[in-house]
């Protein structure tokens, strides 16, 4: 299949002072091996997309990580492995903002991704659904999970007995992911949110939700788990939400994700029981991170084998319909409408939704 493609292209890139703009006759994203070249047709936007240039500015790195599009040229490692060919239409999340890799990004109208941690999209799903199902999100998950939380059972073969895994803010597109995730390891799934969207997060299989506003939230928690909870997932990571998480682990501790930065303070007496880990998407990867303020990661190949094998499990669940995006607001405007969707989430406008722009 011959694509005409062009020899430059227009992306949002970082200038001055972490500032993002739309910036034209760019050269095309140069393909390192095992690479290809996508043309983008829609993006998802995420909080971390107008977070990491505001809190680590890199001028002349792309932005956007989320996106789905079309394979129009690909190395010669990804042809001879036959993971994918021009023309396959395929989802993922690439890690925008990246100072050691300034092309690498989503908003764009020409990408590369990585064949080993890309999914294809299967004939009756569009573009604007596998955009939404989030690469992000699932490879946080799939990292929350299996490496952090050290969950039993495998996507295949579910655990025989299930335990309680509390999920902070399940009505955020990585909570409805966890969710998912949890109950097709065979878990219960028990999460928080804002009671608009209690109907929202028990759709997507939660076994039991809480108005994390009420001050007895932990304790009712406590209360249904019997004291025994040993696995919570925090998107925010703040010390309020920090202290409600401690306050509803169970009396033996357990280990405890953060999906932001967090502080190092003792909280109470069980703060010694409770293991916490700072847990991005992009380590599925197994690249270094090259950040700051706790964010920074070395490299570390044997997670990088892992989540390469993790993608494929995930293919397969895709593949079956045994994951679906979170409710998507779909945007038009191309890369003007990326910029708007931006200043949305800045704006806290967005609940229950996942901003998806058709490029």
């Amino acid at each position: 299949m011959e694509t005409q493609i062009p020899s430059s292209h227009t992306a949002i890139v970082q200038h001055e002072a972490g500032t993002t703009k739309i910036t034209p006759a760019l050269p095309l994203p140069v393909l390192a091996p095992g690479q290809m070249l996508v043309r983008t047709a829609a993006v998802a936007l995420n909080p971390c997309d107008f977070k990491m240039p505001r809190r680590f500015p890199s001028p002349g790195t792309y932005n956007g990580c989320d996106f789905a599009g079309t394979v129009v040229s690909l190395t010669n490692e990804v042809a001879e492995n036959g993971l994918f060919k021009v023309g396959d239409r395929v989802f993922a999340a690439v890690i925008g903002n990246n100072p050691h890799d300034k092309d690498s990004g989503a908003y764009a109208e020409y990408l590369k991704a990585t064949a080993l941690y890309t999914w294809k999209i299967p004939d009756w799903m569009s573009f604007e659904e596998a955009a939404g199902l989030s690469g992000t999100c699932i490879a946080t998950a799939c990292m929350s999970l299996f490496q952090s939380l050290k969950l039993p059972g495998t996507f295949e073969k579910p655990a025989d007995t299930p335990v309680d895994v509390l999920i902070w803010g399940g009505s955020t597109s990585v909570g409805t992911t966890m969710i998912q995730m949890v109950k097709l390891l065979g878990h219960r799934a028990i999460a928080t949110c804002s009671p608009k969207n209690f109907d929202l997060v028990k759709s997507y299989g939660a076994d039991a939700v809480f108005d994390y506003h009420t001050p007895t939230c932990s304790a009712d928690i406590k209360a249904l788990t019997r004291n025994n909870l040993k696995y919570i997932v925090d998107p925010f990571s703040d010390l309020r939400t920090m202290a409600l998480a401690d306050e509803a682990m169970g009396r033996v501790g357990g280990r405890y994700v953060a999906l932001e930065s967090y502080q190092e303070v003792a909280l109470g007496g069980k703060a010694k029981l409770i293991k916490r880990e700072l847990i991005m998407g992009q380590m599925v990867t197994g690249k270094a991170i090259p950040l700051t303020d706790g964010y920074g990661k070395p490299e570390d190949p044997e997670m990088g084998a892992w989540g390469a094998g993790c993608y494929r499990s995930v293919q397969r669940l895709v593949n079956e319909r045994k994951l679906r995006p979170h409710p998507l607001r779909i945007l038009d405007g191309g890369l003007e409408a990326v910029l708007e969707g931006l200043e949305m989430l800045k704006r806290k406008e967005i609940s229950g939704e996942k901003i998806v722009v058709r490029l």
